[in-house]
């Protein structure tokens, strides 16, 4: 019997979901430390996989399905260099070669016993994966900046989001919400000031630099720049999912944080977020006082996404009413978009100003 569709119920919006596909680009499927001898199941790109380390400490991935009856390999058992199938203990190789069939009077190696393997790098404190296994990744994956810097402190995290990943990216680089979300630990609503913002566009990233901006307001700002003055801003944005937030005063205070997205699924995007840091006092003085309020700020955002996410499905879409004040968030869109239709990206550098009060 056919569901009723309620006759009380909100507009409904075109069905619209910002949501992009990229296969032929590199995410973190998990943390380093994560990974130990015992199968690890994740979700990248609606995909699932089981991760796993040979004898020799390699990470390797593959579809979370034997090819025999569908049993999960996250549920089985790494022997040796090999993952066995907890089922009916057929056991395969990092790179998806079926090497035995329990009580088969043969070769185990048929085509059809094959499971779909994926690329890995191991980086960073990260395990990195190619989402296309039908080719051979053309670049490696995304370098954290600053980590090795001499005179740098970083600090590291991972979050969820229940969002998408474009939400989630466009809310990480957007500066109109900070006065309201985060009043008071960031910036506020009073006394704005009038500022340029210059948006760069390159084939592969979008950054928007912020000129005329005094130092930030509110807690965050005071540990920034203590004695104030006038900050050198860059939010910029980079193919596939990275996001990266920077604040400079002067040669002695230098905040670089730089978010790297997973989509796990339409509305799961899961985090990794490394900020790296350079103030005029010890970093070991500051962390005390830095960490507790951006993870307060990442929390904030956070709980907004997923209020933004339950209200989209309530309307059963997206509706967007955009301004020039949005500055990253239709490039971001336009430029998954284009990856995902496989378009070639403009080669020149477009450059545009705008004037804003924050």
């Amino acid at each position: 019997m056919n569901e009723r569709q309620p006759v009380l119920s909100p507009p409904n919006s075109r069905g619209h979901v910002s949501v992009a596909r990229l296969a032929n680009y590199w995410y973190i499927a998990c943390l380093s430390k994560e990974l130990s001898k015992t199968p690890l199941s994740r979700t990248v790109l609606g995909l699932p996989l089981v991760l796993f380390r040979d004898s020799n400490g390699a990470a390797h991935c593959l579809i979370d399905r034997c090819p025999h009856r569908n049993a999960l390999l996250s549920n089985g058992l790494v022997e040796g260099d090999t993952l066995r199938c907890g089922y009916h203990g057929w056991r395969f190789t990092g790179d998806g070669n079926c090497v035995e069939v329990p009580g088969l009077c043969g070769e185990p190696g048929a085509r059809g016993r094959r499971v779909t393997a994926f690329s890995t790098v191991e980086q960073d404190g990260y395990v990195w994966i190619y989402c296309n296994p039908e080719e051979e990744a053309s670049h490696p994956p995304f370098k954290l900046p600053l980590t090795d810097e001499k005179g740098f402190t970083t600090v590291k995290g991972e979050f969820v989001i229940n969002g998408t990943m474009h939400a989630t990216l466009e809310n990480i680089l957007d500066v109109p919400h900070t006065a309201f979300l985060h009043g008071g630990l960031f910036r506020t609503n009073r006394e704005r000031q009038e500022i340029t913002a210059v948006i760069r566009r390159t084939p592969t990233q979008v950054e928007v630099e912020f000129i005329g901006e005094k130092s930030p307001t509110g807690l965050v700002g005071r540990v920034l720049a203590p004695g104030g003055g006038e900050v050198a801003h860059f939010d910029r944005f980079l193919m596939p999912s990275m996001a990266q937030v920077e604040y400079r005063l002067g040669e002695k205070s230098r905040l670089l944080a730089t978010q790297i997205l997973t989509p796990v699924s339409d509305f799961v995007t899961r985090g990794y977020v490394a900020i790296s840091y350079r103030l005029p006092l010890p970093g070991w003085i500051v962390q005390p006082f830095v960490e507790p309020v951006l993870w307060r700020i990442l929390k904030q955002d956070a709980d907004m996404l997923q209020s933004v996410s339950s209200n989209v499905d309530r309307f059963g879409g997206e509706r967007y009413t955009s301004t020039e004040l949005d500055v990253l968030g239709p490039h971001i869109w336009q430029m998954l978009k284009q990856a995902e239709k496989g378009e070639s990206p403009s080669l020149e550098t477009s450059e545009r100003r705008i004037q804003m009060m924050v």
